[in-house]
């Protein structure tokens, strides 16, 4: 059985890119600290209190999903903006492809945007998610240039046998009729704070808990910005409470436009209907 690479927050964005291009995964360990752990801990926990479990295998029928984390969570931002995930979320996909623009050939790079955002508790009893790959939300093929990358945060421990996310290293690569089988899947053990980063074309799935306490977990996906966002943050996160993040957290959530001119408002950078006055 494979191992995953496990890097620290005093990695460089080279090294964690370095790994999801080879192994389509990465742990990095304590990626935020104890304050912003404690931080999402209050703003989320009560909130995910009152969820109530999914209906399917696939959401978990033990398992409650908290989203719109923007709206909820201004330490939100903390993990977005973790230099270790942003900046291997854009190395990975705003990578230029060539376009003729009249008689000159220019690179354009897609900017990157935030798809979707949920803390995922698995509890006691719980079944193992279906392994699949999250590139199905766009009909994409899993190989090529990722067009999604994705971030758990670790809110409590992550262990093989309480519902620790399962991988399949290198899944990314593979030819898309290949079958994931169990004994290739790695499951992403973790202390809080830690996080495990993937590709949205690898293979991996919510593990079974077969303990006796819950597993807690804060995701975020963020995509190439010329894809339509899993979670509508337009409606997910109201205005007012995207005024009150700093510019960069703005564009992340959709108000941005994506090279080389996708999501104009009035034929304007979007950005600016939240510079205009309040009613």
């Amino acid at each position: 059985m494979a191992l995953l690479t496990r890097l620290t927050s005093k990695s460089t964005v080279e090294d964690v890119s370095e790994v999801l291009d080879r192994d389509g995964v990465v742990v990095v360990e304590d990626l935020v600290e104890d304050p912003t752990l404690d931080g999402l801990w209050a703003d989320l926990g009560p909130a995910l209190d009152d969820v109530v479990y999914g209906d399917n295998i696939f959401s978990g029928q033990r398992t409650k999903r908290l989203c719109s984390l923007f709206a909820r969570s201004r330490r939100t931002a903390d993990v977005v903006l973790h230099p270790l995930f942003l900046g291997a979320a854009r190395r990975q996909i705003s990578r230029p492809s060539p376009e003729w623009f009249g008689t000159n050939l220019a690179g354009v790079a897609p900017s990157v945007q935030v798809s979707s955002t949920q803390v995922i508790q698995i509890r006691p009893g719980e079944t193992a998610q279906p392994a699949h790959r999250d590139d199905v939300a766009h009909l994409l093929r899993s190989t090529g240039h990722p067009s999604r990358v994705q971030l758990m945060l670790a809110l409590d421990d992550f262990t093989a046998d309480n519902g620790a996310t399962v991988f399949w290293p290198g899944s990314h690569r593979w030819e898309p009729e290949r079958d994931p089988r169990p004994d290739e899947a790695v499951a992403a053990e973790m202390t809080p704070g830690s996080a495990v980063l993937w590709v949205g074309g690898l293979l991996h799935g919510g593990g079974a808990n077969r303990t006796g306490e819950a597993r807690t977990g804060l995701t975020i996906a963020l995509t190439r910005a010329n894809l339509r966002q899993e979670e509508n943050q337009y409606l997910a996160v109201p205005p007012e409470i995207v005024r009150e993040y700093p510019e960069e957290v703005q564009r992340l959530l959709g108000y941005d436009l994506c090279p080389p001119f996708l999501g104009w408002y009035e034929h304007h950078d979007p950005r600016s209907v939240l510079e205009q006055p309040r009613v």
